[in-house]
C-alpha cells in the first residue's frame, strides 16, 4: 500500500508538518501511542518546560518496527486519541511518517532537518525505550543528528547507567541542571530528565480493553 492511500481517509492537517518558525526549538516525541495516555503527555509536558521548547510534534507512526501489529489500533483512530491528550497549544499532532512512507526514525529526523534546516529539533522519548534503542535502525545516526532528550519511566531508571546507547554515549550526557540548554547544542549530546513518574503503560490499558 502506498503511503497517499495509506492516510487517504486521514484529516489533511494531520499530513502536514505542523507550522513553525526560522529558530523554533521542536521537540520530536514519537510512538505508535497505542493507546495514549496520561505518562506520555507528561513526558511532553516536562520536555516542553525543561527545555524551553517552542513546540512538542507528537509523531503518531504508523507502526513500531520491532513490535507486532497484531494489537495495533488503526491510525485515525490513534490520532483521535493523542490529539484529545494533547491539549496544550503548543503540543501539535501529526502523522507525517505516513507521507514520508517509513517507520524508521533515524529515516524521519533526515528528512524533518532537510525540510526544516532552521529549526532546532530535538528527539523526545521515554526512559522505557532506552534499554532497547540499540536495537532501532541506524540508532547512532539518530543521535549524531540531533539532542536527545530521555524522561524517567517507571522501572527504567537504572537503564541510563546500563543502557549499550548511555553507555555509548556517556562523555555526550549534558548534566540535568543544564538541560535548558540542549536544544541549542550540536549533537550528539543527550540528557535525563527526573519526573514524577505517572504508572500509565500502554501496554497495560490494551489488556483491560481486551
Amino acid at each position: 500500500m502506498s503511503p497517499l492511500n495509506l492516510g487517504s481517509g486521514l484529516d489533511r492537517d494531520w499530513l502536514k508538518l505542523p507550522h513553525c518558525e526560522p529558530g523554533n526549538r521542536i521537540g520530536i516525541f514519537g510512538g505508535s501511542f497505542n493507546p495514549p495516555h496520561s505518562g506520555h503527555r507528561l513526558v511532553a509536558a516536562t520536555v516542553l518546560k525543561r527545555l524551553g521548547l517552542d513546540q512538542v510534534w507528537w509523531l503518531v507512526t504508523p507502526g513500531n518496527p520491532l513490535k507486532s501489529h497484531s494489537d495495533l489500533a488503526p491510525l485515525e483512530m490513534r490520532l483521535h486519541m493523542t490529539s484529545a491528550l494533547a491539549d496544550h497549544p503548543r503540543m501539535k499532532v501529526t502523522a507525517f511518517e505516513t507521507v514520508l512512507g517509513t517507520p524508521y526514525t533515524a529515516k524521519t529526523l533526515l528528512a524533518l532537518r532537510a525540510m526544516r534546516p532552521a529549526v532546532r529539533f530535538v528527539w523526545v522519548m521515554g526512559a522505557d525505550n532506552l534499554a532497547s534503542f540499540h536495537k532501532w535502525q541506524d540508532w547512532r545516526q539518530i543521535v549524531g543528528s540531533v539532542p536527545v532528550a530521555i524522561v524517567d519511566r517507571p522501572g527504567a531508571s537504572l537503564s541510563v547507567l546500563s543502557s549499550p546507547m548511555a553507555k555509548s554515549f556517556e562523555k555526550y550526557r549534558l548534566p540535568e541542571e543544564r538541560a535548558a540548554r540542549l536544544p541549542d547544542m550540536t549533537a550528539p549530546t543527550w540528557t535525563f530528565l527526573h519526573t514524577p513518574l505517572d504508572q500509565s503503560s500502554s501496554t497495560d490499558l490494551r489488556q483491560r480493553q481486551a
